[in-house]
């Protein structure tokens, strides 16, 4: 049976609905929001092994059939998953999962399908909200369900679930998941916000999910469900785990403080394996369930090290930052490139300059767009010394991409200011706890190095948690891998010295308060702080050149209607200019021209080209054109590429000219002056002003001929020779023979006068 429910959140209404769609999964439903919907459904598998560890599997998908469009390409089908679905997915799954029980593991698969998307309504909230509610829906064993909403902030004014067009002018992009009691995830973007805005703006979105959630509960309610109750099941005997924490917790203790991620691993696998020894064979549980307790007594001891006696493993402060050090440019061909270490951890990270061609083609539902700015993650198995197979970037490099990205972004210069595509590769050699944030500050350095001029440098530094009982708790600076593993949230925060640029939040808990939130926040300031006087000292500002490797781009504009005379027919003439010139040329529905090319003489030919394709005709200006067409009354002078203007036979020289052709043949060059330009566009040109305005000019020079028009100082240069006759029918009036051929030298005259 069908049930329904509505919520208004902001100035929308979500319309939650069960008993519809897909009822042999466990749990269903379909969300609405203005004319997007999603339908979201969940599915546990029955039976199966242990696992020893919850394997949980979200996707999410986008059908461009959604918003009524076909995919484009040469396969007409969704493919792989896009950049936004898999950034969906993780945000579900980081919601979801913390709030499973201990000790479920079942398979469980969560699907989220967008069947109608209106372009205004982003389905990645309804999702989130969706994936909760189709579990809450269904026997699984999931008793917490969270809710979703964006925020948005525009003029100061926070603004829950903005729209796609009010989220284009907002100075934040902020996600927020949460359960009735705490917040539980964190994903957001923001221009240089103040950590006290940030907190508002989480918390006012805590207070609004309370709808969401509660509309959740009256579905299960009115549905008539109930939940099976869970129990957590015991895999050790409780005597065995009390004898081995007796036996190894100093030992063990001893081990952990070793100094070296490699070598405390070491100390800790010989403490362990020594004590597995000595036990028995034939006890083969006892020796299996004592090497479960050691390794959770790593955990345990973190944990009360952190909590009782303000210790780490590497003996620094809870709020202290490990030691960084910092090379720039030392890849001599890049265009930019810096190293970044960070205690274990270890990017070294580039930046590459390239034109709009090559910016990425991004096609979702919505249709196509073009991304500027491309920043790529990669974590290869020997930067933590594993041997794995290397496959096409996983969701955990993509994720992180983004993140670094998003940090980014907001610092980088206007496409007008800066009409470069920038790409930056972060690769992580070594990782020992927060190689995303360690992306960030060598991107940072990197575009630096490239000389791209950025508005601030910007670092990040990922906050840990360890959580004692009641309001016990420690927030730790810079976490390392074991410090992230064990500990109960890996909080990311990177900006600005003016503020935060982007947040990321995951947890282990059931959630994290105010207080615990503000503390991270104050803290990873202070840390930010830190890392950016130490990246200031390295390279201050943006270097003033660019890499003598990097293109060269330059901008002009052409009138919309000079668009087609560049390109031409079939795009011939922008090819030739290519080809002969060897840059890249963009051109612009706005008449917008980029010309790119490291060399400048090659970029200085194609503007010329390019300039001379478009230039429009100027009122008073000297051109040097070529005669295109001779009529009885003037010529046809090409003045520019496919412009012509009317040389009068008046205007060819300072003196009385009787026949055109006498003075002018086709294929001469000729120096004019334009007079006159009408509304037609028809344009009057003079040789005779250019001759007269020349500072040389003397009138005796040019004496009036007797028996025609004559020049004053000889053949011209580059005479036309014996031109003969034109060919063909002849010209009204008879042939005009002349003697001899050739140019006439002094005033020879005609032979014989015209009929």
């Amino acid at each position: 049976m069908k049930q329904s429910k509505t919520v208004t959140i902001g100035e929308e209404i979500f319309t939650f609905e069960s008993g519809r769609l897909a009822k042999q999964a466990d749990g269903s439903c379909t969300i609405r929001v203005g004319d997007t919907i999603i339908l979201a459904t969940a599915v546990a598998a029955k039976g199966g092994l242990p696992r020893g560890f919850l394997p949980l599997t979200v996707d999410y998908k986008e059908y461009t059939s959604a918003a009524g469009r076909i995919p484009g390409g040469f396969f007409k089908r969704e493919g792989r998953p896009t950049e936004k679905e898999i950034i969906t997915s993780r945000l579900i799954d980081r919601g979801l999962r913390p709030l499973f029980p201990e000790g479920y593991q079942a398979e469980t698969q969560i699907m989220c399908t967008v069947l109608s998307a209106d372009g205004e309504h982003d389905p990645d909230i309804l999702a989130i909200n969706g994936a909760s509610t189709a579990l809450v829906m269904s026997q699984i064993p999931f008793y917490n369900p969270i809710g979703a909403v964006r925020v948005g902030l525009i003029n100061g004014e926070i603004l829950i679930n903005p729209s796609n067009s009010q989220r284009d002018v907002s100075d934040l992009d902020l996600v927020v998941s949460a359960t009735e009691e705490a917040v539980v995830m964190v994903e957001a973007g923001a221009n240089q916000l103040s950590e006290e805005k940030m907190l508002e703006c989480i918390f006012r979105a805590h207070e609004e999910i309370q709808l969401l959630i509660r509309a959740q509960h009256e579905l299960f309610r009115a549905a008539g469900l109930s939940k099976p109750r869970w129990t957590v099941p015991v895999d050790v005997p409780q005597e065995v785990y009390q004898q081995v924490k007796s036996d190894l917790y100093a030992p063990m203790k001893q081990a952990l403080f070793t100094k070296g991620k490699f070598a405390r691993k070491a100390a800790v696998d010989q403490v362990i394996e020594a004590y597995l020894a000595a036990i028995p064979a034939e006890e083969a549980a006892r020796k299996e369930h004592s090497g479960k307790v050691a390794h959770q007594l790593e955990e345990e001891i973190l944990r009360d090290s952190v909590l009782h006696e303000q210790r780490r493993f590497d003996d620094r402060r809870v709020d202290e930052v490990r030691d960084i050090d910092i090379e720039a440019g030392l890849l001599p061909r890049t265009h930019g490139s810096a190293l970044f270490q960070r205690g274990e951890t270890q990017a070294l990270v580039s930046a590459t300059l390239g034109s709009k061609r090559d910016a990425q083609i991004i096609e979702e539902y919505e249709g196509e767009s073009l991304q500027r700015f491309l920043l790529h993650y990669n974590f290869p198995p020997f930067s933590v010394g594993e041997v794995k197979p290397v496959r096409s970037p996983g969701r955990r490099e993509i994720g992180h991409g983004l993140l670094a990205r998003r940090a980014l972004t907001p610092m980088l210069p206007h496409e007008e200011e800066f009409p470069y595509t920038i790409r930056v590769v972060s690769d992580i050699l070594e990782s020992n706890g927060s190689s995303s944030m360690a992306t960030v500050c060598g991107g940072s350095l990197a575009l630096f190095d490239a000389g791209v001029p950025m508005l601030a440098p910007v670092a990040g530094v990922a906050m840990g948690l360890v959580k004692g009982e009641g309001d016990h708790f420690v927030v730790l600076t810079d976490i390392a891998g074991q410090e992230d593993h064990y500990g109960d949230m890996d909080f990311k925060v990177a900006g600005t010295r003016e503020g935060i640029t982007a947040l990321q939040m995951d947890i282990k808990i059931s959630g994290v308060t105010r207080a615990i939130m503000g503390k991270a926040l104050e803290q990873a300031r202070a840390g930010r702080m830190h890392i950016l006087g130490l990246m200031e000292r390295v390279l201050p500002e943006p270097r003033r050149e660019l890499s003598k490797f990097a293109p060269r781009l330059h901008t002009i504009h052409v009138t919309k209607d000079k668009i087609r005379d560049l390109i031409g027919p079939g795009g011939k003439t922008i090819r030739s200019i290519i080809e002969e010139t060897g840059c890249d040329i963009d051109i612009e529905d706005t008449g917008k021209v980029i010309i790119a090319s490291p060399d400048e003489q090659a970029a200085a030919r194609a503007i010329q080209m390019i300039e001379r394709l478009t230039e429009v005709p100027e009122l008073g200006k000297v051109y040097t054109g070529t005669v295109r067409r001779v009529e009885s009354y003037g010529a046809f002078v090409e003045i520019l590429p496919g412009t012509d203007g009317l040389l009068h036979v008046s205007e060819i020289a300072p003196y009385r000219v009787r026949e055109v052709a006498d003075e002018l043949s086709e294929g001469d060059e000729v120096t004019v002056k334009v007079l006159s330009i009408d509304e037609t566009g028809k344009i009057r040109l003079s040789r005779k002003a250019v001759i007269m305005e020349s500072p040389d000019f003397n009138p005796a020079d040019y004496p009036e001929p007797e028996g025609g028009s004559e020049r004053p100082s000889g053949p011209r240069e580059g005479g036309r020779g014996d031109r003969g006759g034109r060919g063909g029918m002849p010209p009204r009036g008879g042939f005009r023979g002349r003697e001899g051929g050739g140019r006439r030298n002094g005033g020879g005259g005609r032979s014989a006068p015209r009929p």
